[in-house]
């Protein structure tokens, strides 16, 4: 499995991530294909490679945003002929959001390129964990959890996170929520500088209305085995 990370500030960036980890499947079939054959292969292209089914991109949005963050980037992944998938990321802890993607990814077939940006990351990592399908794993100022570690030592490990401290974020109680948790919202006033650095005031404000709430466990509920 390839791991590539992407360090960038912006999530349209990450379509760079994704497309090499692509390239980089392509070429691994490829190579395969010439070790177990004596037939000369095709050459490999961006979108793929003649030896070997091309990869089904599957993006894993982070937290306070939704699965629509990713449209530039589906937009130009679709133009390049990949078949992309954004299944909702429901933001309530490592204990459920990568048990719904894994569920996810098991109605698909063939090879799969698995991408997160931001928390998404930290649910990717646990997603994949034994999926032989899962051929490679892109994070996208993303969080990559080692087994035992939670989201909130990540953010707690260098300072200055916009998030942490408590006069940035509202809190209100959410149905079926378990004892203690708390639905985690940015408050509007600081989210464009937080979450939404580098976009046009007026998409930025649109994002701060629209957000979808982390539940508080989702910082504190450990991470397991890493794919």
């Amino acid at each position: 499995m390839k791991i590539i990370q992407a360090e960038r500030g912006r999530l349209r960036i990450g379509v760079v991530a994704v497309a090499l980890a692509a390239a980089a499947l392509a070429v691994l079939a490829s190579q395969t294909a010439s070790a177990r054959s004596v037939t000369p292969t095709a050459a490999v292209t961006k979108t793929g490679s003649a030896g070997g089914p091309r990869p089904s991109i599957v993006l894993a949005h982070g937290a306070w945003a939704d699965s629509s963050s990713w449209d530039p980037v589906v937009t130009r992944l679709q133009r390049d002929g990949y078949t992309v998938y954004v299944p909702p990321n429901p933001l309530l802890g490592l204990s459920y959001d990568p048990a719904f993607l894994r569920d996810f990814l098991s109605t698909l077939s063939g090879p799969i390129i698995l991408v997160g940006h931001s928390y998404g990351g930290a649910v990717i990592t646990n997603a994949a964990t034994g999926d032989p399908n899962v051929k490679g794993l892109v994070y996208v100022d993303a969080f990559a959890p080692a087994q035992g570690q939670t989201i909130g030592q990540l953010v707690t490990a260098h300072p200055g996170s916009c998030v942490l401290p408590q006069a940035n974020v509202t809190v209100q109680p959410y149905p079926g929520a378990p004892a203690g948790a708390v639905a985690v919202y940015v408050k509007q006033s600081v989210f464009p500088t937080c979450m939404a650095n580098g976009l046009p005031a007026s998409e930025a404000s649109v994002l701060a209305a629209t957000q979808r709430p982390l539940a508080s466990i989702a910082l504190t509920q450990k991470s397991g085995v890493p794919a």
